[in-house]
């Protein structure tokens, strides 16, 4: 196939499964940055530098605030409210309660969860042949991040309490993506503006809940030595450019270009594009992650065949 039709004609799901690479490189690089920035003001932080980066991206590109009615600006601020705000808050807790495995496990509920929401909200359907393809991917993800969590002895004092937070936390990105991709499928907004105000949005319920609530960190002198250390700074900045900047930029194109449940379901292969980065890094390949990543390739091959 023509390189640059393929391009034209897969670009939202291209960009979901980019966006899906430059999380896992983001996951990594936050992993070896170290636990020295409570999450909450982790995200918060990730959120002003990258509307900071955004908006300097916009002013270089000379695209001014385009043609938007009150109804989908107010469903993008809304959208990154409950997305990035209330969501990314809920997964952060999901993961002091359940941990990286279990929490990325109950992250494969988002890709089902957003196409019934746009089913229902939407009207927009997806064939039979693409909802094996979300399936199989699911599955893949799943069987790959469940490995470890299998025989695990875990402590499950805050399991009940991780399971609803990540509950939230799905329903929350669905909700989001299902609001995002009503302004973006209604208006010639670009996804870069939409990326913009839905950062907009969740970082201002951050600075509310901060400002309300006033949470009292206790960071060790250590803590805050690391953290002001020239490398976990370039580290979490590199994290925020390909995670939040980029990620979140590609997610909005996915958005705008393709079924939002078949970009959710892409998006949701960022566990998959971590087993290279973790070979590469030392790590052995078991047969079950070659198995698991199998099965979501051929649920992904389905996504783009059905588009043919």
């Amino acid at each position: 196939m023509d390189p640059q039709l393929l391009l034209s004609d897969f670009k939202g799901e291209l960009a979901a499964l980019t966006a899906a690479c430059f999380w896992a490189l983001a996951s990594v690089l936050y992993s070896r940055a170290g636990p020295t920035i409570p999450p909450i003001v982790l995200n918060l932080i990730k959120g002003l530098v990258a509307i900071a980066l955004l908006l300097l991206t916009i002013l270089l590109g000379g695209q001014l605030l385009p043609e938007i009615d009150l109804q989908a600006l107010s469903l993008l601020l809304i959208s990154g409210t409950i997305g990035l705000g209330l969501g990314d808050t809920a997964f952060f807790t999901t993961l002091q309660n359940l941990g990286p495995r279990r929490t990325l496990l109950m992250e494969t509920l988002a890709p089902p969860l957003t196409a019934i929401f746009a089913w229902l909200f939407l009207g927009e359907t997806i064939s039979a042949t693409a909802w094996c393809g979300i399936l199989l991917i699911i599955l893949g993800v799943a069987w790959v991040i469940a490995e470890r969590v299998e025989g695990g002895s875990g402590d499950r004092r805050n399991y009940l309490q991780g399971i609803s937070w990540a509950l939230v936390a799905e329903l929350s990105q669905a909700t989001g993506a299902t609001l995002s991709r009503q302004a973006l499928i209604t208006t010639t907004i670009s996804p870069l503006w939409s990326t913009l105000l839905r950062l907009l949005g969740g970082t201002f319920v951050l600075l509310l809940w901060v400002a309300i609530a006033r949470p009292k960190w206790q960071l060790s002198q250590r803590s805050w030595e690391e953290g002001r250390s020239p490398r976990t700074v370039i580290t979490i900045f590199m994290a925020i450019l390909f995670g939040t900047y980029f990620g979140i930029w590609l997610q909005q194109t996915a958005f705008k270009f393709t079924a939002v449940g078949i970009a959710q379901a892409l998006s949701a292969t960022s566990p998959l594009f971590v087993l290279p980065l973790a070979v590469w890094m030392g790590d052995k390949l078991s047969f079950r992650s070659v198995v698991g990543v199998i099965l979501a390739l051929i649920g992904i091959a389905l996504l783009f065949v059905v588009r043919l």
